[in-house]
């Protein structure tokens, strides 16, 4: 798994004043934390913080921090939290946190869908209910993503958190075993306009007049 590098400056003083100092310099905020450490506080700067989040999906990615004083410090962390304006993208302050490489942790990783399902291909409707899953694992061993492959499902067959096998030492926790895909009936007006006869029922209900 690619390491992303990182540089920090250390942040001596606090508070709005100098945040807002900070941002007027292309820099933002940020602290470092950490499970056997002090909180650092930092800077960072702004471009370059923008120009990795474009590249990665921090929720997973691993960061090589490097904070530049007279003693270089490098920490490997990931991003704990990002704030930004209420209006706009702008960013506001970077929370980092420690990682230690030996220790599993919970992370939130994409599911990505793949083939075309039987059912699907029968009229029916591919609904995605969980767009990610939690994966517990090490550090240099998170998944870019949980691929499926829904190619076998048929109408009203689903998948479920506890039918996900990972490859390597990679868990998801699954104490809710919560719903991930399933293919759903076609819609009645979609069997209608195929020149499937409507049920009695549903013909007599259409039939019926109005209530005044």
């Amino acid at each position: 798994m690619e390491i992303h590098k990182i540089e920090a400056l250390p942040r001596h003083s606090t508070g709005k004043g100098v945040a807002r100092a900070l941002r007027r310099e292309g820099r933002i905020p940020a602290v470092l934390y950490g499970s056997d450490m002090d909180s650092v506080n930092l800077s960072l700067d702004t471009h370059t913080v923008e120009l990795l989040l474009n590249k990665i999906n921090y929720a997973q990615a691993l960061l090589n921090l490097t904070i530049k004083s007279d003693a270089p410090i490098d920490k490997t962390v990931m991003i704990r939290e990002i704030q930004s304006e209420a209006l706009g993208n702008k960013l506001r302050h970077v929370d980092f946190y420690e990682i230690n490489m030996s220790r599993k942790l919970t992370v939130t990783v994409p599911v990505v869908i793949t083939g075309i399902a039987k059912g699907v291909e029968e009229g029916g409707v591919l609904q995605v209910v969980r767009r990610e899953v939690e994966v517990t694992c090490l550090p240099d061993a998170i998944p870019e993503n949980v691929t499926i492959d829904v190619t076998n499902l048929e109408i009203g067959d689903s998948i479920h958190v506890n039918d996900l096998k990972l490859e390597g030492a990679g868990e998801i926790p699954h104490d809710v075993n919560f719903t991930i895909v399933t293919i759903g009936s076609p819609k009645r007006d979609e069997r209608i306009a195929e020149g499937e006869e409507a049920k009695p029922e549903e013909a007599k209900a259409e039939a019926a007049p109005a209530k005044k």
